[in-house]
């Protein structure tokens, strides 16, 4: 589009240019006394701009325009003091601390310290606008008003960005596998056991600084990605002491003040911990042959060691509560300057909802096969810590210590109603299961100022994520349809026992897993030429270490008939498992130990990378940035039973990934930028595994593959960038991805079963627009207008997966078949949806300290099971979003926030493309029949909340 063109048309969209700023501040003391000077004259020099040191030695010069400057202070018997060449960046603020000497005496050292605002709108921005990759990104600042509690909520405001269940994040329409997350630049480990996936609601939004999303590769990020690199900043330091507390009570309507079924486990289960006597105990056989050669009453006798805590409890949910404590401290240890920040997050929250489940038997639209409807209760909490330390020794080098800890978990109660309908049989189903996670990342970093033009960074990394799931319990009861007893009376429910022990129907089921990284991480930067330049060309280069332990363990029993058990069978599930119905003897239950050799496993992976990265500037507009990263990556696995030798996966792969960045600058608020990078998707362990793991909500099983391969994608971007003020911006993104061997899940076909496994296909392509912009209107004549911002952006994806005629994946017997002609060999790639919109309406009264927003979220059908010829392709159906939040502060101390989340109530709803036409809608030969059938459907409620934050302690934040 030609120039010109473009100048008028964003002219339009903006009233008002204003050129870009910076603040400096600072604190000015006597050199021998060190107490603060109060009244120094403080100058821009070649300006107008000035100020006065207050009481305290401090003061500040907003407004500052970008650049280099010289500062001159000045007092009365006192030295003046100059300042050259204090750089002042669009949006940060750069700090000065410094001392002046009385008339005869000389002048001591003075400390510039660039210290950036990086949790404003304005600052992340302005650090967008100067990365060389293509990114967005949301701000601190953004969040709070957002009022998101969570990193999952927040980060959905981003373009190009989607949610699944409310917690794993999907990025140009690519699911979770293809997106890689790092937490203050370390890799994170994931949070799930099932799936390469970090679960976003673990980081609440008050430790949040900032969140980047890069969407072009370049030679500093990791390789394995095709949707984008996430970096999750933690607030570092405090600009100065603070301490506040934030009390939020929640409501969610079907939910707070209802009575529900729950169970109990015991322990600490309020801080997400449950009680010893949920896990094994250490006597019970290690093998399941072991054990299931037995006799039944021995068998019985371990069986009764296992507590009967089958029985359901009535709960009257309590409102919501979530509390957080936050408090920074910056003091000196002799010449060494300390700050600490520290945040303590606890959360009790609850979720019942009513889950309408359906199985279909696929020979005609809607001939059901089975129908459920699930009352499902949760209980979930979460206690977290952020612990960061900062000690600067001098102006060159600054050491860190910062920690991120979660504990997690969910206590979840399924009470299932239905039928398979096909049999005539009623069902009853009851599904007991609690979740406990802890998360840690811990990591020691330094950073070194080796001379003006060269820097490096270190980082010492130790992250640890565990999983338990103690102790899941499920029954099943069943009747046929209609029988009647000899009294009149409909049949008893009664218990399903099959001969052998399986997931669905009465069984315990345990499961852990514990996995340990550590990382090395080394940086270096040298700058040519002048480093205040504004684009002074610059090299990179670094190294990044992983080794990556994962060990998982997985036990399930199942109940055993002994001869007939009529007697005991039509007892409830509190009942029917008492110490005197497990004897294993005639007339009562046994146990048997189903567990098998694939359902534990080690992996190991050894990560190691390095790479090389420079600008080349073609005069003052053009920057080239040329790179290219290396990877090598050695992935093993080994069936924790099996015997030692060959591991059952051993890869070893190195991978070269070149990356091109180039930005134009069109005028000094103008950029166009392409992009070309190589990049890579690998297997997780899990999806190597062979293990077999039961999901009784969607009645589907998940299984690993051994023979995945590497997925390797040629990314390509361009955009065009315009940034009207300093908090202003439009931008339009066009993006391309090819992939080989794409990693697709895969539905194995299996008569009435929905078993998953993962799978290469041949190829696949993507691609689409992107179009952000941030909008205010300060110059505008309406007083309300100036107080307004809207912020929005949308996205347009397309996509398509080519697999063969043939599919290689694993078969029921988990040995590697081959299947022809099984699914749909042109299809959009799983979890991807053709658009996505995000709308937002800000107002700040700064004379009242009121604050209003309007947000606005949905996004387009997506694949959310691939099917198969037997059972179609299931979609997740869009859902319309809008929340609202009002806050006021009181005398700049205490802040209420009112919030009500998803008005609408929109229903959660999965429906089955039963005609193939890649639609969901009505059948095109039937004005009454529906082709596309509901899989799921379910409503969460609207959410309520109301927090009051109060700040104990004096609070600074930079603007």
């Amino acid at each position: 589009m030609n120039r010109n063109v473009l100048l008028i048309l964003f002219s339009l969209l903006s009233t008002a240019v204003f050129a870009q700023t910076g603040t400096i501040r600072g604190t000015v003391k006597d050199g021998k006394t060190k107490e603060s000077l109060i009244g120094c004259t403080v100058r821009v020099d070649g300006t107008q701009l000035g100020s006065t040191t207050d009481i305290e030695g401090n003061f500040n010069l907003a407004n500052v325009p970008a650049g280099t400057h010289k500062i001159v202070i000045s007092y009365i018997s006192y030295k003046t003091r100059e300042i050259p060449n204090v750089r002042v960046e669009s949006g940060n603020t750069t700090a000065i601390e410094t001392e002046l000497d009385e008339e005869g005496t000389s002048l001591q050292e003075v400390v510039v310290r660039a210290n950036k605002a990086t949790n404003t709108e304005i600052a992340v921005i302005t650090e967008i606008k100067q990365l060389k990759p293509i990114a967005v990104g949301i701000s601190a600042q953004q969040i709070q008003k957002s009022q998101d509690r969570d990193a999952a909520a927040a980060i959905r405001r981003v373009p190009g960005v989607s949610l699944v269940d409310n917690r794993f994040v999907l990025i140009r329409g690519l699911g979770t596998r293809y997106n890689n997350v790092l937490i203050n630049d370390v890799i994170a480990p994931s949070t799930e056991v099932e799936s390469r996936s970090f679960s976003f609601d673990i980081v609440p939004s008050n430790i949040l600084d900032r969140m980047i999303v890069y969407k072009s590769g370049s030679a500093e990020l990791p390789g394995d990605f095709a949707g984008g690199v996430i970096k999750i900043y933690t607030k570092r330091r405090p600009e100065q002491n603070f301490t506040d507390v934030g009390v939020t009570v929640g409501y969610r309507a079907n939910t707070t003040f209802q009575n529900v079924q729950s169970h109990n486990r015991g322990g600490l289960n309020a801080l997400g911990m449950w009680d010893s006597k949920q896990q094994i105990p250490t006597s019970f056989p290690q093998k399941a042959g072991e054990f299931n050669s037995l006799s039944t009453i021995r068998r019985a006798t371990y069986a009764r060691l296992l507590p009967n805590n089958w029985g359901l409890t009535n709960v009257n949910v309590a409102p919501d509560v979530r509390i957080a404590f936050n408090t920074g401290r910056r003091f000196e240890l002799g010449n060494v300057r300390v700050s600490n920040l520290t945040s303590i997050n606890y959360a009790l929250t609850n979720q019942f909802t009513d889950v309408n489940l359906k199985l279909y038997e696929n020979t005609t639209a809607n001939d059901v096969q089975q129908e459920y409807n699930d009352a499902t209760y949760a209980r979930s909490t979460r206690l977290g810590v952020l612990h960061n330390w900062t000690f600067r020794f001098s102006p060159n080098f600054t050491l860190e210590w910062k920690t991120l800890f979660n504990q997690l978990g969910s206590t979840e109660t399924v009470v299932r109603n239905g039928s398979f309908v096909i049999d005539g049989v009623d069902v009853q189903s009851y599904s007991e299961r609690f979740e406990n996670r802890s998360i840690l990342s811990s990591q020691v970093s330094g950073e070194h100022s080796l001379s003006q033009l060269t820097k490096v960074n270190w980082i010492a990394s130790y992250g640890y994520s565990g999983r338990w799931e103690p102790d899941w319990k499920r029954a099943q009861y069943t009747r046929p349809q209609g029988a009647l007893g000899a009294d009149g009376q409909p049949e008893p429910f009664r218990l399903n026992v099959p001969v052998q022990p399986n997931p669905l129907n009465v069984g315990r089921f345990y499961s852990k897993l514990n996995e340990q990284v550590v990382s090395l991480i080394g940086n270096y930067e040298h700058t040519f030429g002048n480093p205040t330049d504004r684009e002074p060309n610059r090299i990179r280069a670094g190294v990044y270490g992983e080794r990556r332990n994962r060990d998982f363990a997985a036990r399930f029993y199942g109940y055993e008939r002994v001869g007939l058990i009529n007697n005991i069978s039509g007892l409830g599930v509190g009942q029917a498992f008492a110490p005197e119905n497990v004897t294993g003897r005639e007339g009562s239950f046994s146990l048997l130990d189903g567990t098998v050799d694939n359902d534990s496993y080690n992996g190991k992976t050894t990560y190691a990378a390095g790479y090389v990265s420079g600008d080349v500037n073609f005069g003052s507009r053009a920057n080239l940035t040329l790179g290219f990263r290396g990877e090598f990556y050695n992935q093993t696995l080994r069936l924790a039973n099996a015997p030692t030798g060959k591991p059952l996966v051993d890869n070893n792969i190195f991978s070269p990934l070149p990356s091109v960045n180039f930005t134009y600058k069109l005028t000094d608020r103008q950029n166009l930028r392409a992009a070309y990078s190589t990049t890579v998707n690998r297997p997780e362990l899990r999806e190597l595994a062979p293990f077999r793991y039961y999901d009784f909500a969607r009645q589907i099983e998940v299984q690993g593959n051994t023979g995945l391969k590497t997925a390797t994608i040629q990314n390509f971007d361009l955009k065009y960038e315009f940034y009207p003020t300093p908090n202003e911006l439009i931008s339009i993104t066009a993006f391309y991805k090819g992939f080989t061997n794409p990693i697709e899940s895969f539905l194995i076909p299996i008569p009435g079963a929905f078993t998953f496994t993962f799978t290469n296909a041949i190829s696949a392509r993507n691609y689409g627009l992107e179009l952000e912009f941030r909008k205010g209107f300060s110059n505008s004549s309406s007083a309300f207008l100036q107080n307004l911002q809207v912020v929005g952006n949308a996205s347009y994806i397309n996509s398509r997966v080519t697999t063969g005629d043939v599919i290689e994946a694993p078969g029921p017997s988990g040995i590697i078949e081959r299947f022809g002609n099984s699914t749909d060999r042109n299809r959009a790639l799983a979890n991807q949806s053709p658009y996505l919109i995000n709308l937002g309406l800000y107002y700040a009264n700064p004379t009242t300290d009121w604050q209003y927003n309007v947000l606005y979220n949905v996004a387009g059908p997506r694949i959310f099971l691939v099917g198969n010829i037997e059972d179609p392709t299931t979609y997740e159906m869009p859902r319309h979003v809008v929340d609202v939040n009002i806050s006021k502060t009181f005398n700049k101390q205490l802040e209420l926030r009112l919030g009500i989340q998803d008005i609408f109530n929109a229903p959660f709803r999965f429906s089955q493309d039963f005609n193939g036409d890649r639609k969901i809608g009505k059948d095109v030969t039937s004005r009454t029949a529906n082709a596309d059938q509901d899989y799921i459907k379910y409503r969460r409620g609207q959410y309520i909340t109301l927090t009051g934050v109060y700040t104990l302690g004096r609070r600074i934040v930079v603007p």
